[in-house]
């Protein structure tokens, strides 16, 4: 891969990164729910998500999906159906009696004891039910596989690429953003407040999922 085509790769990811979308509210939830630092394991499992996405349009399968309206409906009422369990589970989540300690920016010791794998799991789905992400990365990512030339090693490249740039943008943007609101997770009505509109913020996802083509 040439610097040209890196560099209008780089440009590009960038771009779908800061697109708003599950992942970023996924993202901003986990960094108000469990903090910060701990936020990077739902980055991960997002990550671990666009892998798979990679892997199946390099193996030809997205192309499969994004043809046949039967799978693609699948895959698409499954991902609505995930976003809409995580919805209403984080509205009826109860709220924390414990209180965080503002001078550490930190969350309720109760909330600290998410498991990181659950955190990776949900973040993986949330990606993975996405079958806009499929049809995406058909149309995208033939732009820069030169047939000429091996196709792993320019897969690898493009991977990384994609995975650094979504990392630094989740994390370093998104996460850090949920910063600012640190102070609500500090009392009963604020953690309500907060899993209310990250809950809705789930189901509207999921409708432009199932209503917007």
């Amino acid at each position: 891969m040439s610097l040209t085509v890196w560099l209008s790769l780089l440009t590009a990811s960038v771009v779908i990164s800061f697109t708003p979308g599950a992942g970023a509210v996924n993202t901003m939830s986990n960094a108000l729910t469990v903090g910060w630092r701990r936020s990077l394991w739902g980055v991960i499992g997002q990550q671990l998500a666009l892998i798979v996405h990679v892997v199946i349009v390099a193996a030809g399968v997205g192309l499969l999906v994004a043809r046949s309206p039967v799978l693609f409906d699948i895959v698409r009422y499954a991902g609505a159906a995930y976003l809409v369990f995580l919805g209403i589970r984080m509205m009826l989540t109860r709220p924390s009696a414990d209180a965080a300690d503002p001078a550490a920016g930190d969350v309720p010791p109760a909330r600290r004891g998410t498991r990181a794998r659950a955190m990776v799991l949900r973040g993986f789905w949330v990606n993975l039910l996405n079958p806009k992400a499929i049809v995406f990365f058909l149309a995208f990512i033939p732009q820069f596989i030169r047939l000429d030339q091996p196709a792993l090693p320019q897969y690898i490249v493009l991977a990384v690429t994609v995975i650094a740039v979504d990392v630094l943008v989740m994390w370093l943007f998104f996460a850090a953003a949920a910063k600012s609101f640190g102070r609500l997770t500090q009392t009963e009505r604020g953690q309500r407040t907060i899993n209310t509109v990250f809950g809705v913020l789930f189901l509207a996802v999921a409708a432009l999922l199932l209503f917007v083509h």
